[in-house]
């Protein structure tokens, strides 16, 4: 006979490991990272450019490849339910998954649009085969020049100053800008708040409540 302790243990197993599977309306992060209900998902085997990554196109102009990224992930979607099979978890607790909206790979997809590259330290070279394809034809990042998003990701965090602290003491909440110019304001528990940096130069600021950050316009972060 099977003890209430074996079935308690057999489900506290299940609730560990997490959902196999993730399905449902997307709400679009970055160009591969989006959010699924509860659930941050980063896709499998690419790496697309960062929210704040800029690249120069064919004309040696820059723009906001990040944004265009996550614009090109949008549309892949197409307002889609996303079906997702999780492999893995990273260190920041988002799900690595393999992805689909329809019979569309979106991990495929993107590096075959040229707006990620073959994330070769975790796929193996899956996307091998479609990044050469994109690259030989230009598209995307590979009409200009552009650097690597684990590489920028590696410049960005060599280069990031010391945080400042707030100016007035108990004013501790954060008002960030965004990548697209959201006004977005953190508390201190909330998931992205020490990650955080404010830079006053850009306009972003500190409150002492979210009275007074709703008050000046900005809008509560939701995680």
């Amino acid at each position: 006979m099977i003890s209430r302790l074996s079935i308690l243990m057999a489900a506290v197993g299940v609730m560990a490991a997490g959902p196999a599977e993730v399905t449902g309306q997307a709400r679009v992060v970055d160009g591969d990272t989006f959010i699924v209900g509860a659930e941050r998902v980063r896709l499998w085997g690419v790496d697309a450019p960062e929210g704040r990554q800029v690249c120069q196109d064919a004309q040696a102009r820059t723009y906001a490849c990040g944004d265009v990224a996550g614009d090109q992930l949008v549309r892949l979607i197409g307002g889609r339910a996303v079906r997702c099979e999780i492999t893995d978890r990273d260190p920041y607790g988002r799900a690595v998954a393999r992805c689909r909206a329809g019979s569309t790979d979106l991990g495929e997809a993107l590096v075959r649009a040229g707006w990620a590259v073959d994330f070769r330290q975790f796929s193996r070279g899956a996307y091998a085969r479609v990044e050469a394809e994109a690259r030989q034809a230009r598209r995307g990042l590979w009409a200009g020049r552009f650097e690597t998003p684990s590489s920028w990701r590696a410049d960005a965090r060599q280069v990031q100053p010391a945080p400042a602290g707030p100016p007035t003491s108990g004013c501790v909440i954060k008002g960030n800008i965004n990548a697209k110019e959201r006004r977005i304001f953190h508390v201190p528990g909330q998931q992205d708040y020490a990650a955080t940096r404010i830079d006053t130069a850009r306009g972003e600021r500190w409150f002492c409540s979210a009275a007074e950050a709703l008050a000046a316009g900005w809008t509560a972060a939701a995680r």
